[in-house]
């Protein structure tokens, strides 16, 4: 009789025991009692009621989910492959556990869907060079359809996109052929310039002669400090005028005298 008493005695104390529960601060204890949503408890030490309360366990931290490289297919018949990077966490444990049967497995199927169906919709270029665009309009769309799970979805990043060799290299030739316009373009554009300033420097010589002899100096100073044994000076022809003129010989051209 005292043997039996001590088994039940043992057993009830085990059972007690058993219903202490401790969570951490970022976890949360969704309660059924008798198979019917309690709710949310947590955290701390709590008691679950043995046999009669189950408890599930809910993290409540932000998950970095993979999501897979996707063969997609863009609007201009591009076959690409891309992959993303998904950050949610929960905040609503009961919706989490009750909603959806694996909130993680069913969050990864949804990115992987979606990150299909939005870049199927873009252009390559729109996909390369918008991907802030993209990745707001990724994030609106999972964030719609996970909030009745009680899921928060805080980013979508898209992390990669593989190109095939050939279209890999037809954007190298349009890169080169973009570098090439780019650099007649500069180039022409130098050689207009330059002809304007030319055109300016003529129109100032032309009304101030001094100025190209100055500039015949200055020409001469730089071809000297080079140490050339030839040099060569432009002089003006108006210098030697003078010494170019024949001179009057005494006795001829003389004007008649008078008688």
């Amino acid at each position: 009789m005292f043997g039996s008493l001590l088994t039940i005695v043992l057993i009830g104390a085990v059972l007690l025991v058993s219903g202490i529960k401790v969570l951490k601060e970022f976890e949360r204890g969704v309660i059924f009692r008798l198979g019917r949503l309690v709710g949310s408890r947590g955290p701390g030490i709590i008691y679950v009621i043995p046999v009669i309360e189950r408890m599930l366990r809910v993290d409540l931290r932000t998950v970095t989910m993979d999501v897979p490289p996707q063969d997609v297919i863009t609007r201009d018949n591009v076959s690409v492959k891309v992959s993303a990077v998904l950050y949610f966490r929960v905040i609503d444990p009961s919706r989490a556990v009750v909603e959806v049967v694996d909130y993680l497995f069913a969050t990864s199927q949804l990115a992987q869907t979606t990150l299909r169906s939005v870049c199927g919709q873009a252009e390559l270029d729109e996909l390369l060079a918008e991907r802030e665009k993209i990745n707001a309009k990724l994030q609106g769309i999972l964030d719609a359809q996970t909030d009745p799970w009680g899921i928060k979805v805080i980013t979508v990043e898209v992390k990669h996109i593989d190109l095939p060799q050939e279209m890999q290299r037809a954007m190298a030739r349009q890169a080169e052929a973009e570098r090439e316009r780019r650099a007649k373009v500069i180039n022409a554009e130098g050689e207009y310039q330059a002809a304007q300033r030319l055109a300016e420097a003529s129109q100032m010589i032309a009304a101030h002669p001094v100025a190209l002899q100055l500039r015949y100096l200055q020409t001469l100073t730089e071809m000297a400090a080079e140490n050339n044994s030839t040099t060569i000076f432009p002089l003006p022809v108006e210098l030697l005028s003078p010494f170019l003129r024949p001179q009057a010989q005494p006795g001829k051209d003389e004007p008649p005298q008078p008688t």
